[in-house]
């Protein structure tokens, strides 16, 4: 009883916190003021400076906007089926959202991570967590589209991922969901998580010329809640640092249960020592089973296979590779600032922010100043490898980014707001309200060596009273402070696709010179391509009917099809003659209950149709792209099962007969 009135009266508090910081200030209307339009206006025909890569949340897409404007330029689909470009409609896209619990058109996406070289972004991927069914995704940004896709075995809630190394080694992937593991009996009494659960953490290698993902190993732990991570850089280079939470172990009631201890941990990996043991054999292989899926902008077409074991590191048996660091209020943000010296954990339920020196880890270490083990893991005595505490920074601390002068943004969800603080002498310097709940925050390059410390991004969960109102749900919501100066500025609002997690930015010169335009017609490999309107057809085999058809300003060949029958399973195969940049075309023909094609440049395109009734069904082209667009049109004609329509197709030549007889 003790026990629940304490995490009551703790939920109680937080919520009336929550609710007083959700109140609209009465300063609110005049947090703009002074040159803050002028800072984030770009006029039109100019560029904005930074890319801002922002997770759709729930959306399960990635979302691209232009900073200082705030313009949303594209939303990328990756774990959610997409209408606007057939993503998972498409027979070419479908395998993307292969797991090995089948086809999953949908997941929650929360973290992105830009790739780096020597510490520093270097604009060639993004990858994207998928939370909900474990996986993680590589962006390519030269074509903003969705590479590859690698489901994480022995995982449940990938939420501490997908953080990099400096070289873009490894991407991880942490376990929120402590379970049992694949390969042993699950079918046990869930209140038995002390003896029958375990975490993971998963080291996946990056290949760098092609940017291939293979999971390397995984280190079996504890049965506790992994939640964020970040990687050394620097001195602390070849370390991983993850925040812990639930070391109580609660499989209930976790707003109680997991808040009783004063300490959760971060934990820190020494993954070259992971290296060394895994290139002496000290990995078990483990029988798992999960989906590795690529898709090839050669053949425009994905694989998905299905993988079936893994390296597993035993950490409580290989000495050196582990510890856990003390760390107080259920640990959310675990940082590294750019001199990879200082590692910040923030306790959601903390009033300070402890900031631990990698050097004092090392010596606590070697020194084995340690105050006893959790799961058979050494834990550091929390004042060994303590720096300091930023005393009384606010209230709720969630995650940090740095401006690399020596100073640190971290964001406040319950005092909703950012506070400005110098990493060496732990003071705060300057603190601005955000409107409202800010969870996840960016500077760009927050997190690298290098930071571009102009721009602090607030990513909010609430945005009562500051747009218009959209019935029971409100806009998700950003906003955009100025920090150029000793002072952080509040310049912009903007709206946000679905719930904005984590976020990254960078100088749009990193990414803008190598975007594709098109791709080159004659390089398409796959297998139903019409490399011209001479090459179109339509083939049937038994029930199936495969029409190779081509598009380009403004016909469709062939625009006239016959011979089509009930419970026929046909599939279009669309190939973009166009060889120009931004002219896709798409595809939809009428009641198709499979979904629509949107087609770039040089690339070709599948959908499936299953003609119900006898019929004429129309088609046409669903983006505007010429004048002549709305007649980029055609007909295909559906008969009875059985009938002895002949198969026919052409375009430009099925005239009337009568139009015939007057040549």
């Amino acid at each position: 009883m003790k026990i629940i009135k304490t995490g009551l009266a703790v939920t109680v508090a937080l919520a009336t916190l929550l609710g007083f910081d959700s109140c609209k200030p009465k300063n609110a209307a005049s947090a703009v003021s002074g040159d803050a339009a002028a800072k984030a206006y770009v006029a039109p025909g100019k560029y904005d400076e930074f890319y801002n890569f922002v997770s759709g949340g729930f959306s399960g897409q990635l979302a691209v906007y232009g900073l200082p404007s705030g313009r949303l330029f594209r939303t990328i689909p990756i774990y959610s089926q997409d209408p606007e470009s057939g993503w998972g409609y498409s027979e070419e896209t479908k395998p993307m959202l292969n797991t090995s619990h089948g086809y999953i058109p949908w997941d929650d996406s929360h973290h992105a991570e830009l790739s780096q070289t020597n510490g520093e972004i270097d604009g060639r991927w993004i990858f994207v967590n998928g939370n909900n069914t474990p996986r993680v995704a590589r962006v390519n940004l030269s074509t903003f589209r969705t590479d590859e896709i690698l489901e994480v075995p022995n995982s449940a809630g990938n939420h501490s991922s997908p953080f990099i190394t400096s070289n873009t080694e490894y991407v991880v992937a942490g376990t929120r969901f402590s379970i049992p593991m694949d390969n042993a009996n699950g079918d046990v009494p869930i209140n038995t998580y002390k003896q029958n659960f375990k975490g993971t953490v998963s080291f996946i290698s990056v290949d760098k010329t092609t940017g291939n993902m293979k999971i390397a190993f995984q280190i079996l732990l504890p049965g506790i809640d992994f939640d964020l991570a970040h990687a050394g850089k620097g001195p602390s280079e070849g370390w991983f640092f993850f925040s812990c939470y639930n070391s109580e172990q609660a499989n209930t009631l976790l707003e109680v249960n997991a808040s009783q201890k004063d300490k959760d941990f971060i934990l820190a990996v020494n993954w070259k020592k992971a290296e060394e043991y895994l290139a002496q054999g000290k990995a078990q292989k483990v029988t798992t089973k999960y989906a590795h899926n690529i898709y090839s902008e050669k053949t425009h077409s994905a694989t998905s296979t299905i993988e079936t074991e893994v390296n597993m590191l035993d950490a409580k048996s290989l000495e050196g590779m582990c510890y856990f660091i003390p760390c107080p209020k259920s640990p959310h943000g675990c940082d590294v600032d750019p001199t990879g010296e200082y590692i910040v954990g923030s306790g959601k339920l903390a009033a300070l922010i402890p900031v631990f020196s990698f050097q004092k880890l090392q010596t606590a270490i070697n020194n084995k100043d340690f105050e006893g083990n959790y799961g058979g893991i050494p834990v550091v005595k929390y004042q060994s490898a303590l720096y300091g505490e930023v005393p009384k920074p606010g209230l709720g601390p969630l995650h940090t980014e740095f401006d690399g002068k020596g100073n640190a943004y971290t964001s406040f969800f319950v005092s909703s707001e950012i506070v400005k603080w110098n990493v060496k002498d732990l003071k705060v310097l300057d603190r601005a309200p955000t409107y409202y709940s800010i969870g996840h925050l960016c500077v760009p390059g927050g997190d690298s060596k290098k930071p571009n410390a102009k721009y602090v991004i607030a990513y909010n969960k609430i945005t009562k009273d500051r747009y218009l109102p959209t019935g029971p749900e409100l806009t998700q919501s950003a906003q955009l402070f100025d920090i150029s100066g000793d002072k952080m500025q509040l310049i912009l609002d903007f709206p946000t696709v679905g719930e904005p997690h984590y976020a990254q930015a960078c100088p749009a010169d990193l990414i803008k010179k190598n975007s594709v335009k098109f791709f080159k017609i004659e390089d398409n490999a796959n297998t139903y391509v019409s490399k011209g309107e001479g090459e179109t057809k339509v083939v049937r085999t038994g029930k199936r009917v495969d029409v190779y058809m081509t598009v380009i300003r403004s016909h469709i060949t062939p625009d006239n099809i016959e011979g089509i029958k009930v419970d026929d399973e046909v599939y279009f195969h669309v190939t973009n003659l166009e060889q120009d940049w931004d002219i896709p075309h798409g595809f939809a023909i009428k009641g198709n209950n499979n979904g629509e094609l949107l087609v770039m440049p040089g690339e070709t395109q599948s959908v499936k149709w299953l003609p119900a009734k006898t019929g004429i069904y129309p088609m046409y082209c669903t983006d505007f792209c010429s004048a002549l667009h709305q007649e980029m049109q055609g007909y295909v004609r559906v008969s009875a099962a059985g009938s002895n329509v002949p198969l026919l197709f052409s375009t430009g030549k099925n005239l009337p007969p009568a139009d015939s007889t007057a040549k």
